[in-house]
């Protein structure tokens, strides 16, 4: 489809914004100590649905905290997830490029990671565990589907702007939930080729999928921070950004009723 435009919790700070209220919470994978960013309405004290948001390169920052939050609103709750750490967080893109790596590189431990930070949402006491789904960005959305590709329990998975391939193609026959993929047409990182791929992978083992490509978008194309210059490969588009929460909206709507 084408759309064209011209573990131990220590909850250790809390904050109240409107509706949602905000925890920084510290969980553990192994040794490693995490630091996740939980965002809820507080006013809702029955479980709901939950919702795991992977960072992008950059690390458990602005960004994926204030994706946490929106989804909050939307009647969620929602934890950005930690895969780096506490305290690790790239400030710019040679160390970004790093961080992300190594975890690209070693798709056992990021997928031990990312399962770290969805047994800590369900250790809240707040969530569905039978509801509970899960979105990234860029490096979050590989993450993300290497949540899926893990076995992990989640009805749907999200990725926005997000790298495809994974070492283990076999491994589609984990997912368990729905997938939504919000691609930019024009992203010179994630080529035909991987694309393809992808389709194909999850294609032979039936697992559901929508695949939604934005004609004049290239990769980050929800983060302002990215610029509008599509020259660099990476750059904000709004008609993109505004599209693809929608999407995202309508899919959550439907896994997680």
């Amino acid at each position: 489809m084408k759309h064209v435009f011209a573990a131990a919790l220590l909850v250790c700070a809390t904050a109240v914004f409107a509706e949602v209220k905000v925890d920084t919470i510290e969980y553990k994978d192994g040794d490693v100590v995490c630091e996740g960013y939980l965002a809820y309405d507080p006013s809702v004290t029955t479980p709901r649905p939950g919702v795991v948001i992977v960072h992008d390169w950059m690390g458990n920052g602005p960004f994926s905290k204030k994706k946490a939050e929106d989804v909050a609103a939307l009647g969620y709750v929602a934890f950005a997830a930690d895969i780096y750490g506490k305290g690790n967080r790239a400030t710019n893109a040679g160390e970004a490029s790093q961080l992300a790596g190594k975890y690209k590189g070693d798709r056992a431990t990021l997928r031990k990671r990312v399962n770290a930070a969805l047994t800590a949402l369900i250790a809240t006491g707040k969530v569905d565990a039978k509801k509970v789904a899960s979105m990234g960005f860029c490096f979050g959305g590989t993450t993300a589907l290497e949540l899926a590709r893990s076995g992990a329990d989640v009805l749907g998975t999200v990725s926005f702007h997000g790298g495809l391939s994974t070492p283990t193609p076999a491994d589609a026959k984990n997912i368990k939930g729905k997938l939504l993929i919000l691609h930019g047409a024009d992203d010179p990182f994630v080529k035909k080729e991987e694309v393809d791929a992808f389709k194909k992978e999850v294609g032979d083992v039936k697992v559901p999928f929508h695949f939604v490509e934005y004609v004049g978008a290239v990769h980050s194309f929800t983060n302002k921070a990215a610029g509008t210059d599509n020259s660099k490969g990476a750059a904000y588009n709004e008609a993109a950004d505004t599209a693809s929460w929608a999407e995202m909206k309508k899919f959550f709507a439907d896994v997680l009723k």
